[in-house]
């Protein structure tokens, strides 16, 4: 045996041993949950579903190996968000009435449903963030703006995701 295959084959052996700790001591990668089994099959019911939460949400529990139906006749479950809303607005303005900086927010609410029964009643969350304005980087404002908004709606879907999680 080469000194080569030696080495690989002692590197194969620590990344395994690496591996059956981690997975032994329960670790799991951040935003990965296990569901109760009620939520196997779930149904999203929302009024719009092209908002950056919904889709945020949608993610994360079909990557929680939670099956999402297009109808709540065929699901066990059923996440009601009731409301799903973002926006922004000035905080603070110039002596010329010019907007110097932007709070960005974005404001939800859910309840929770198992086999017809509600086990979350209406539960409201919201973020906020500000930035400072510039007319002269317009375009890059806006951008930040968007990436804001992206950054906080995959916080509160994180957050919700973690609350299902916890549903006995």
């Amino acid at each position: 045996m080469s000194l080569f295959n030696v080495a690989t084959l002692a590197g194969r052996y620590l990344l395994f041993v690496c591996l059956f700790g981690l997975t032994a001591c329960g670790f799991r990668l951040q935003g990965s949950y296990e569901y109760p089994a009620g939520m196997a099959n779930t149904f999203i019911d929302a009024k719009d579903r092209y908002t950056p939460f919904y889709r945020d949400l949608s993610i994360a529990l079909e990557q929680g190996g939670v099956n999402l139906k297009k109808s709540p006749l065929d699901a066990d479950a059923v996440v009601r968000i009731g409301r799903d809303e973002t926006g922004q607005r000035v905080l603070t303005t110039s002596g010329r009435n010019v907007p110097e900086e932007y709070d960005v927010y974005y404001r939800i609410s859910y309840s929770v449903f198992l086999d017809g029964t509600q086990v979350v009643s209406s539960r409201s969350l919201s973020r906020e963030q500000d930035y400072t304005f510039d007319a002269t980087e317009k375009l890059g404002k806006d951008r930040e703006a968007e990436e804001i908004r992206a950054a906080i709606s995959k916080d509160l879907a994180r957050q919700v995701t973690y609350e299902l999680s916890q549903l006995k």
